[in-house]
């Protein structure tokens, strides 16, 4: 039996209606990439290309929940989850075309809806986790203002479909990360690189963001709405004033270029001065009427801290992150620095928002190295991760953050964006060839934690 250290702390003191949830997402976990009439994500013809990621594989059948996914559910159950949040694959509901609905993809999502709620699990739908299909990324993708239209029809096929029977939404997923590293860095896809990308990108998500939440509150009465964010505490690596500057750019554009804008705040541009440009090339007079949106809770996904310094030959930011390393500080296997504290910090930081009735982990764990032996499958550092982890989030709680839930990444081993394979943050092990599924150590601790 593995040991949850009740002497040290227990779920009961997050409150009987803390929601505890595990995490999935399509392109990552389904695989099924071809079956029935799905159409290609940029995703799809990201992995394709020479280089693109670190371990030179490809998705094929991911994690295998397309064809297993009943399995996953039950599994997701027995240890002892409440909640299971996935995301839906837009180019299973809308392969070729956006005139076209693919109803194989609409009844896909039905049976795994219907698995949750079979068991008791709660289905959280996330509307978009970055896998983005190719016909649409062919005219512009999210840097093309047409994308908001498109995502406002795709947003009421699902709506439409699922929503008597779906009761909490996440419109976006990170769009921070799918804007920066997609349309800025081109390290994911779809690759492609600088601001005459980024900033309308940026732009057209705020925009998609709100409207997908307006939709979901009209076809869907009733439920709650969200939006998942990613976010860093960050930290200055010095007492200078040129440090606490750079903390200050690297905190408008990390943790608040996509809400205050959905708080009525608009963009930090104070901070980050070329977010002008978002007003004078991008944007209409009308759009700022628009981008407010009260959603139900804001979901923020946090893996580590950052520490930054002024750097005067870095353009635009002049900042620089002092990696962990440098630093000497415990990391995960990605090299991602490990802080409770940071998690914290940043809790406390959102929770300044007044107008946020709700915050949610949507989002949280890590990648360590795993030992397989006869007995099992061991990753100590993952459970003492975890400890740590939920460890802040209960000091964040009763510190009077209104932190109502801790949704696990992730169910499965799967496919980790342009990490490829390598990096492992499941609860289950998933075996590449014949898909068993095997629960790790952590996994258990999850289950003597949640159903002791």
């Amino acid at each position: 039996m593995i040991s949850v250290k009740p002497n040290i702390f227990h779920r009961e003191q997050f409150g009987a209606s803390f929601e505890w949830g595990v995490v999935i997402s399509s392109f990552q976990n389904e695989g099924g990439t071809k079956k029935d009439g799905k159409g290609p994500s940029i995703w799809d013809d990201f992995v394709t290309r020479k280089g693109k990621i670190k371990d030179n594989t490809q998705p094929l059948d991911s994690g295998m929940f397309y064809d297993r996914f009943r399995e996953d559910i039950i599994l997701a159950k027995s240890l002892g989850f409440d909640v299971f949040r996935f995301s839906i694959a837009w180019s299973r509901i809308f392969p070729n075309n956006m005139q076209q609905v693919n109803q194989a993809g609409i009844n896909f999502y039905h049976r795994v809806i219907d698995a949750c709620i079979a068991v008791g699990l709660e289905p959280v739908v996330t509307l978009y986790h970055w896998d983005l299909p190719c016909h649409l990324e062919e005219k512009g993708g999210w840097a093309h203002r047409g994308i908001i239209f498109a995502f406002e029809k795709y947003v009421q096929t699902c709506a439409m479909a699922y929503g008597n029977k779906v009761k909490r939404w996440i419109v976006l997923n990170e769009p921070l990360a799918f804007t920066s590293l997609g349309y800025m860095l081109g390290i994911h896809a779809p690759g492609k690189r600088g601001l005459s990308y980024f900033l309308p990108a940026v732009h057209h998500a705020c925009m998609a963001q709100a409207m997908g939440g307006r939709i979901l509150r009209e076809l869907s009465p009733g439920s709650k709405i969200g939006n998942a964010l990613s976010c860093s505490y960050i930290y200055p690596a010095g007492l200078s004033l040129e440090d606490e500057q750079a903390r200050k750019r690297a905190d408008a554009l990390v943790n608040r270029l996509f809400l205050e804008p959905a708080l009525g705040l608009g963009y930090p541009v104070e901070e980050v001065p070329v977010l002008s440009k978002i007003e004078r090339r991008y944007s209409t007079w009308r759009d700022w009427d628009i981008l407010p949106f009260q959603f139900d809770f804001i979901g923020l996904q946090n893996y580590f801290p950052l520490v930054v310094k002024h750097h005067s030959l870095i353009p635009i930011l002049q900042l620089a992150e002092v990696k962990p390393r440098s630093r000497k500080v415990p990391t995960t296997a990605l090299g991602w620095e490990i802080s409770g504290d940071g998690l914290f910090h940043i809790l406390q930081q959102f929770s300044q928002y007044k107008s946020i009735p709700s915050f949610i982990i949507t989002e949280g764990g890590a990648a360590f190295n795993e030992q397989h032996t006869e007995q099992g499958i061991h990753d100590p550092h993952r459970v003492a991760y975890f400890e740590e982890y939920l460890m802040a989030a209960l000091k964040a709680k009763k510190s009077g953050v209104p932190l109502d839930g801790y949704y696990v990444w992730t169910l499965t081993d799967n496919f980790e964006w342009a990490e490829g394979y390598r990096a492992k943050f499941g609860l289950v092990h998933v075996d590449p060839h014949s898909g068993e599924r095997k629960v790790k150590d952590s996994g258990k601790w999850f289950r003597s934690w949640l159903r002791p």
